[in-house]
């Protein structure tokens, strides 16, 4: 049977194959933002994992938009996905399990009780940042966060202020700073080195907030780390060439990746636990060369 197929080139027919035994071995990774460059490793070790299987990864890029977000769910239920992995902005719990579909969520999300999660610390990463922040001596510390933030970007704002707090530091919201994500650490920068009392520090929410606000700083005249520490979270590769190096928090992301991607494979063949799934990666400090004590 085997020659025969092999002398008469027979292809097999996906399509005819996918309605018999109701799969299509096609999954969907949305995800907010392409542009964003936390985004292509975990993209990449979903993908890695996904192809060791023989499934392949379509990639939706929601834009921060919840309508496109909706949107692409339903196209993936028409063309009958075998599953879907997303870093949800707008759809709730219940419009995920309307969908019939098997989902993993990417990011450390509380709110979606019916789904596994696969994500980082991100409570605990501006912990580490503003930790090593305030060793080194600083107290006035700003923080740039982007203006579109979903649940991740909320817990970074409540772990900066229970950092604060704990310290016995009365938070300035005048140090709190929220701007777009495209350029928007430049001008979140700008508008802290227009005050009257600057900070000695800025942490951001992402390295690519932290990279624009690093600039602006060295645009205005200032010497980082001489004159004003900054500090990042992701670890980015543009963190690591950047002049000078910036500290930051690194994220797992690859491993991010393949671990949703080992997730949603047990959901579809049947093998998860009934109860959801929560895997949570711990974040590392990476000290370079963006940070120092605060000048006397």
């Amino acid at each position: 049977m085997q020659a025969a197929i092999d002398v008469l080139g027979y292809e097999r027919n996906e399509v005819a194959s996918s309605l018999r035994t109701d799969r299509t071995s096609i999954i969907m990774l949305a995800i907010p933002d392409i542009t964003n460059p936390f985004w292509p490793d975990v993209a990449r070790g979903v993908q890695d994992h996904m192809d060791r299987e023989g499934y392949a990864v379509v990639f939706a890029n929601s834009d921060w938009e919840g309508q496109r977000e909706r949107a692409f769910l339903r196209m993936a239920r028409r063309s009958r996905f075998d599953a879907v992995l997303i870093n949800p902005i707008e759809v709730t719990n219940e419009d995920l399990l309307a969908t019939h579909i098997p989902t993993v969520l990417i990011g450390s999300r509380e709110d979606y009780p019916d789904f596994d999660t696969v994500g980082s610390d991100s409570y605990g990463a501006i912990t580490l940042a503003l930790d090593h922040l305030f060793s080194l001596g600083h107290r006035r510390i700003g923080l740039i966060r982007g203006r579109r933030q979903n649940r991740r970007g909320q817990s970074r704002l409540t772990g900066y202020l229970d950092f604060l707090k704990a310290k016995g530091i009365s938070p300035d919201e005048r140090l709190i700073v929220e701007t777009p994500f495209h350029q928007g650490g430049a001008q979140g920068m700008q508008h802290l080195l227009a005050l009257e009392e600057r900070p000695t520090a800025v942490a951001a929410a992402n390295d690519e907030l932290a990279l624009g606000a690093l600039q602006a700083a060295q645009t205005a005249g200032l010497q980082v780390p001489h004159d004003l520490s900054v500090v990042g979270l992701d670890d980015i590769y543009a963190a690591s060439t950047s002049t000078p190096a910036l500290t930051t928090v690194s994220k797992p992301k690859y491993e991010i990746g393949q671990k949703a991607a080992e997730f949603l494979l047990d959901r579809i063949h049947g093998r998860a636990p009934a109860q959801s799934r929560r895997h949570i990666y711990p974040c590392q400090l990476l000290v370079r060369h963006s940070t120092a004590s605060p000048r006397m």
